[in-house]
């Protein structure tokens, strides 16, 4: 797997992780010290509660599909927001809109440091 060079190609990297359907390629993409909500008003952090939720969002199956909105940079952080969904054919099985922030790494690349992914839903 290879990391994005540009925080604006975050999303498109983490849905191409995604549709792989391996756990460690997914979790390639994430800072596992940051926080990770897999559901509404559940943020989780650390190494393993990130796995359980990686696998949990695997689980659901089907093809996801990042929508970047917008991606805002500076230095070495970036916010992005996104519009997402899986889908197994027609049928979409969950959508939502997230909210990230992703830090740079010492080798250029980002990874995704919070992933709030129903936090645009949030009112």
């Amino acid at each position: 797997m290879h990391l994005p060079k540009r925080a604006a190609d975050a999303h498109a990297a983490l849905a191409a992780a995604f549709n792989t359907g391996d756990v460690a390629t997914v979790m390639g993409m994430y800072d596992v010290t940051g926080i990770i909500v897999p559901e509404p008003e559940n943020p989780v952090s650390g190494k393993e509660a990130f796995e359980t939720a990686i696998k949990a969002i695997l689980s659901i199956g089907g093809i996801m599909e990042i929508k970047t909105v917008y991606c805002l940079e500076t230095g070495s952080l970036a916010v992005g927001r996104s519009e997402w969904n899986i889908t197994d054919g027609d049928t979409v099985k969950i959508k939502a809109k997230g909210i990230e922030v992703m830090r740079q790494q010492e080798d250029g690349t980002w990874k995704i440091v919070i992933d709030h992914a129903f936090g645009a839903e949030i009112i």
